[in-house]
């Protein structure tokens, strides 16, 4: 992830400031608040400009996705070429519910909350419109994972990544 956050912030950077960067990644699934903060991190945006703007680009796509990606996705499945490619994307998602199914509020704030490959606000709002998970529920659980996965990422990005570069 970091390889792809780092080519992604390469590419953009040329065009735009660093901040938008920071931004825009944040809000790419995959990188996310992640890929983000290692990315504001390596450029020497200071930590207390990354976090807001981290945050805030992981938490935009949410409420969307959790209002309107089963209708998009029904559309979707009615197109011959995107059926399969949202089949699989509903199949990964789902093969990763077990825990958000089992412990529903706690199970989605902790995937969305530890930094793990899948994981993340992106995948988590997938999970959660699929099982159907009360709309304010999902949100609040959203928040308080971006919160736990900020403070991680932090740490990693500012405190053990800002070590060994700087």
């Amino acid at each position: 992830m970091e390889g792809l956050a780092v080519a992604f912030a390469n590419t953009l950077g040329k065009y735009v400031a660093k901040e938008v960067v920071v931004f825009v990644i944040s809000m790419i699934p995959i990188l996310e608040l992640r890929g983000g903060l290692i990315v504001a991190s390596l450029l020497q945006v200071p930590i207390t400009t990354a976090v807001p703007l981290c945050i805030v680009g992981n938490i935009i796509p949410i409420p969307f996705i959790l209002l309107f990606i089963r209708q998009i996705f029904k559309w979707m499945k009615k197109i011959r070429i995107f059926r399969g490619l949202i089949e699989r994307l509903e199949n990964r998602a789902m093969s990763k519910s077990d825990n958000i199914k089992k412990y529903e509020f706690w199970g989605l704030v902790l995937f969305v909350g530890i930094p793990l490959p899948g994981t993340g606000a992106w995948t988590g709002s997938l999970i959660a419109a699929l099982l159907e998970v009360d709309f304010k529920k999902a949100v609040l659980a959203e928040l308080l994972g971006i919160a736990i996965a900020t403070v991680i990422m932090s740490v990693v990005s500012y405190g053990l990544l800002g070590a060994l570069l700087g």
